[in-house]
């Protein structure tokens, strides 16, 4: 089992447009679950794993986003209207300790914002993160970081070019990132 996040962001570095909504919503080429790699990522994906903010929208939603996911919900309450199936807990740790005891051996989709990103990676749980970088500029929104800690090492894996000219990197979270270098390598 690996633990992926998937998220999308501009040129910028924003996974937020300055409205709030994820950056993949601003991209003209984007059709919900089929478009930018989602497809082949949650191929290998049995479980779902979010924030509340994440999962609350889903709902009210006419389709339920996960149909063939279990999925985790990381809150202090259970929302009114929550499925029977779905876990819920308001100790990330706790909530890891279910979602490990379920698996029956797919990767986790690591859903949500920068805070519940790095709510896991601070566990050691994230095992990838994968980016899809969009052809546009948004000036403003929310980053990735601070909540995913600079010194988070990052080991490149892959990198792909997707049609609308957004690119998808891939690299694996493992290890710790060394002190920056006070001095451009060309100076040293």
């Amino acid at each position: 089992m690996q633990i992926r996040a998937r998220l999308s962001m501009s040129a910028d570095g924003y996974v937020t447009t300055p409205n709030g909504w994820p950056a993949l919503t601003a991209d003209p080429s984007f059709v919900s679950g089929q478009s930018h790699g989602i497809r082949e990522f949650l191929a290998d994906c049995e479980a779902a794993l979010m924030g509340r903010t994440t999962f609350e929208p889903a709902l009210t939603n006419s389709r339920w986003p996960w149909p063939d996911l279990d999925v985790f919900v990381l809150g202090s309450h259970r929302p009114d209207g929550t499925p029977d199936h779905v876990t819920t807990d308001s100790d990330p740790v706790r909530l890891l300790e279910k979602l490990r005891a379920a698996n029956r051996g797919g990767d986790v989709h690591l859903i949500g914002g920068p805070r519940t990103i790095g709510t896991f990676h601070a566990l050691g749980a994230l095992d990838r993160l994968e980016l899809v970088v969009l052809p546009l500029l948004f000036g403003g929104g929310m980053q990735l970081t601070p909540a995913l800690s600079p010194e988070a090492g990052l080991t490149f894996q892959s990198q792909r070019a997707l049609p609308g000219g957004a690119v998808e990197i891939v690299y694996s979270c493992r290890g710790s990132r060394g002190d920056l270098p006070g001095k451009p390598a060309s100076q040293r």
